[in-house]
């Protein structure tokens, strides 16, 4: 009897440390078009995903996921799985991010839904549970999103919380605890967390003004008072600003076709500005008045706040500039340890393999820019040697020859040569 006792006991434990894994999709190549299902609702032209693993990897097949094709569209592809609750137990959101593209701007996040989700009607309006994930677009928007829906309204986090804006694939990670308390996770590092309630803007504030209480009238906040016993200096007016003392009349300057001349103005170097008397202490001030604070009414605390009721879809609802972001290894699950030791097996292997074979590559490509500005260098140079050579050609070998020597080598005359031919024609001789 001791030994079934022990044994149930053991198998009770057994089986509440086993992770409860609700979603796990790799995209695998023969059933991943089977499982999601494109939005066909009207009104937008929605781009397709295929599946590839991009330019680098660490294993070409098993690092294929869905990746964005076609530029300038909305994305809209999800999936149903078998309903739960994730009522008293932790709920765990993961899924990869690639921008192989170098993003510009364009979603990366997901969206959690309950059973009402009709995969082919999805659209940015379908109601949700849960958004997490990457967003960016330029220079000032770089932000993981978590929004949570709640009684009907969504809800944004009140922190910000900056995304990976690399090429290479990054894990994201959300983790919803029964405790409302809440861990975001990039890469297996927590980057985020804290209260749900303190964190979101979910219930109404605990206390509010006292709509009864107002500021007395004698309330003094003025720290200090004009001096009553400072007087302005008898000198003190001067005018801001004077006539030029230096200037002088210009010679033809003519009163009568130019008018009566002024010299200009400069700064005075003797005006004070507006006079002002000292400051003292303000002998009954007060301080700032607070306006007091009551219990508000209207507050009921939520105790249930990180629980969902029904949760049995997920789907990519986005827009990207430029595409070419790759989305692999969704999982949803209530096992935090387990969801981080996927992320070691999966994850980990395929970012350093990335980098790897990314360097590589960016090596190969500068190498190769370096040998074509060689080449191109070596070119230039071997014309600019042929422009040499063929101006010492002409400067020292080619130049015609003169007289005799001309004539017998077939070289063209010289002007002296043409002026001696003209004379012989003519009958004139130097000798004559």
């Amino acid at each position: 009897m001791k030994l079934a006792l022990q044994l149930i006991f053991a198998l009770v434990v057994i089986e509440a440390t086993v992770a409860d894994v609700f979603l796990e999709d790799k995209f695998a190549a023969d059933t991943w078009e089977k499982d999601w299902v494109y939005s066909k609702h009207p009104g937008k032209e929605f781009g397709k995903f295929k599946l590839s693993s991009g330019k680098f990897y660490n294993d070409e097949e098993n690092d294929k996921g869905i990746q964005t094709s076609e530029d300038a569209r909305f994305y809209a592809l999800s999936r149903k799985f078998k309903p739960f609750s994730n009522e008293g137990k932790p709920l765990v959101i993961q899924f990869t991010v690639k921008h192989e593209q170098n993003i510009d701007c364009g979603g990366g996040y997901v969206k959690v839904f309950d059973c009402k989700l009709e995969p082919a009607e999805m659209h940015g309006d379908t109601p949700y549970e849960i958004m997490f994930g990457p967003d960016i677009c330029g220079p000032g928007t770089k932000k993981v999103h978590v929004i949570f829906s709640y009684q009907g309204k969504n809800h944004l986090i009140n922190k910000e919380i900056r995304c990976k804006d690399d090429v290479y694939t990054h894990l994201y990670t959300l983790v919803v605890k029964p405790d409302n308390t809440y861990e975001v996770l990039i890469d297996n590092e927590k980057v985020e967390g804290g209260e749900l309630e303190a964190d979101w803007n979910f219930l109404p504030p605990k206390k509010i003004k006292d709509p009864e209480a107002k500021k007395p009238e004698d309330w003094d906040e003025r720290a200090t008072i004009d001096d009553p016993n400072d007087t302005k200096p008898e000198d003190w007016e001067k005018p801001e600003h004077i006539p030029d003392p230096e200037a002088k009349k210009p010679e033809d300057w003519d009163d009568e076709m130019d008018g009566e001349w002024e010299p200009p103005m400069i700064d005075n170097p003797e005006y004070k500005g507006e006079w002002k008397p000292k400051q003292i202490d303000n002998p009954a001030y007060k301080g700032v008045w607070v306006h007091p604070e009551i219990d508000n009414p209207e507050y009921k605390p939520d105790a249930n706040l990180y629980k969902r009721d029904e949760i049995c879809g997920i789907g990519f609802d986005l827009w990207q500039v430029k595409s070419g972001t790759i989305f692999d290894n969704v999982l949803i699950t209530d096992d935090p340890e387990y969801a981080k030791k996927y992320a070691e097996d999966i994850w980990k292997p395929r970012f350093e393999g990335e980098k790897k074979m990314k360097e590589a590559q960016d090596e190969e490509e500068r190498k190769k820019r370096e040998a074509e500005a060689k080449e191109a260098a070596d070119k230039a140079d071997d014309e600019d040697e042929d422009d040499d050579d063929d101006d010492n050609d002409v400067a020292e070998g080619d130049a015609p020859e003169t007289g005799e020597e001309g004539k017998k080598k077939g070289g063209k005359k010289s002007p002296k040569d043409k002026k001696d031919s003209k004379d012989n024609k003519d009958g004139g001789h130097d000798e004559l």
